[in-house]
């Protein structure tokens, strides 16, 4: 294990008195051409930041997006902005005010977010409201919307959600402390040998005991990125941003591979409760750097050695709630404040013996990654099924140009695959490295899919 300074203590470290201030949300080309502001609630009498929106909609049917829908966003009773949806069911980015960055900086500070109400209206579709939508200084906020066709809904009326606050500023059970290792069946339906990303896990919105909690089937990157964006602020250092969503990845699959749930009589994977488990939120709002950071390394979890399983590795905020050999969720802020990487705020809490693991296998993806990037030049089979999984998203997608399936990486490829590298939210390089090739992998998949499981 690195040693470290010898002011530095658990829980507390040495705070810089400056912090570094990004210029744009996240994105190369910073937020797009609406810039509204608006009086935001909380905001006191600082000088108020601003951040971006941007609403996705998308049909339970598949994955296909809901063009030219009408999103309302509210600030309180005062309407913001109107704006229709594009080819994609995107809104566009809006501009919008926001607390002052300091806020989450340091713990007991004002409210770090803003808080908007959004309003979704299509023609053949049930209308979503999402109340409590939450807006960080200086970074992207994406709020999904999924709407559900009239033609297939039991329900009258609209769907209302309400987004809970970030468990960082929410009041939420603490953790009830389990074995970091635990049990397996040896008769159940993993195969133990080997750890794999599931592509869907089911989600008990509630205590495991609650048999009136809805179940939720969620994508397993989806889910990942949901609770990343409820338990940790998407305005803190990269490192310590990757240290937690590593945790909570970990965590996550050692609940999969020991199918802890499903030994104990349940159906479900995981629960959506604090005291048993991660917070997951049905219709939470995802932060854009959350967002690449799990699509780059959702395959990778916590290992020690000797260990096949991926490590349950528990943690608390480290300031209402003190948990020893644990992560420290505003520890781990401080830690990337003064240059620790992710690795390393790692192994300050759980150890030096703890190390990144990558899955094996990874369901539901029709091709394995060919383990080279495909740019403007490669040639062979990986390319063509490159190109055929692109040309039927591209049929739901049409900013998403056309391209033949010749297993050649010409312009008219590149220029594919930075539209969709665009539309979902990885770097746009035209290059398919590791991500963009499982991104493209698992849309193909959402698309040329009858239904979602709901």
């Amino acid at each position: 294990m690195q040693e470290y300074d010898s002011e530095l203590q658990r829980d507390h470290v040495i705070r810089p008195e400056m912090y570094a201030r990004q210029s744009t949300y996240g994105k190369p080309e910073g937020i797009g051409h609406q810039d509204r502001r608006c009086s935001c609630e909380l905001l006191g009498q600082d000088t108020p930041d601003r951040g971006g929106l941007r609403i996705d909609v998308t049909s339970t049917i598949a994955i296909h997006p809901v063009s030219n829908a009408i999103v309302r966003i509210y600030n309180g009773t005062s309407l913001v902005e109107e704006i229709r949806t594009d080819s994609s069911g995107q809104s566009g980015e809006l501009t919008l005010e926001a607390p002052p960055r300091e806020y989450s900086m340091e713990p007991e500070q004002p409210q770090p977010f803003s808080k908007y109400r959004v309003q979704v209206e299509a023609d053949g579709y049930r209308p979503v409201e999402v109340a409590d939508v939450e807006v960080f200084p200086e970074e992207l906020s994406i709020q999904p919307v999924v709407m559900e066709p009239l033609e297939t809904s039991q329900t009258e009326g609209g769907e209302n959600i309400v987004v809970p606050p970030n468990t960082l500023w929410g009041d939420y059970p603490p953790k009830i402390a389990e074995n970091e290792i635990q049990p397996v069946n040896e008769s159940g339906e993993i195969v133990l040998s080997r750890v794999v990303i599931p592509e869907y896990v089911v989600v008990h919105d509630g205590a495991p005991s609650d048999a009136t909690a809805k179940d939720y089937y969620v994508r397993y990157r989806d889910y990942i990125k949901n609770v990343a964006s409820g338990e940790i602020y998407s305005t803190w250092p990269d490192a310590t941003l990757r240290a937690n969503i590593l945790a909570i990845m970990s965590f996550t699959m050692n609940r999969v591979y020991t199918e802890f749930y499903r030994n104990k009589g349940y159906d479900f994977t995981v629960t959506s409760s604090t005291a048993y488990d991660q917070k997951w939120s049905y219709g939470r709002t995802i932060f854009y750097n959350i967002s690449q950071i799990v699509d780059e390394m959702f395959n990778n979890y916590l290992s020690r050695p000797n260990v096949i399983q991926p490590i349950l590795t528990q943690y608390c905020d480290g300031q209402q709630v003190s948990c020893p050999n644990w992560l420290s969720q505003w520890g781990s802020k401080y830690l990337g404040d003064q240059g620790y990487r992710a690795i390393e705020i790692l192994r300050y809490y759980y150890g030096s013996d703890m190390y990144i693991n990558s899955a094996e296998e990874i369901s539901g993806i029709p091709a394995s990654w060919p383990g080279e990037n495909l740019t403007v030049g490669s040639t062979g089979n990986k390319v063509r099924q490159m190109q055929e999984q692109l040309a039927v998203i591209a049929r739901s997608y049409p900013a998403i140009p056309s391209v033949s399936a010749d297993g050649i990486y010409g312009d008219r490829t590149r220029q594919a695959v930075e539209a969709f590298q665009k539309i979902f939210d990885l770097p746009v390089t035209g290059i398919v490295d590791y991500p963009t090739w499982y991104k493209i992998s698992q849309i193909y998949v959402g698309v040329s899919r009858i239904a979602e499981l709901n």
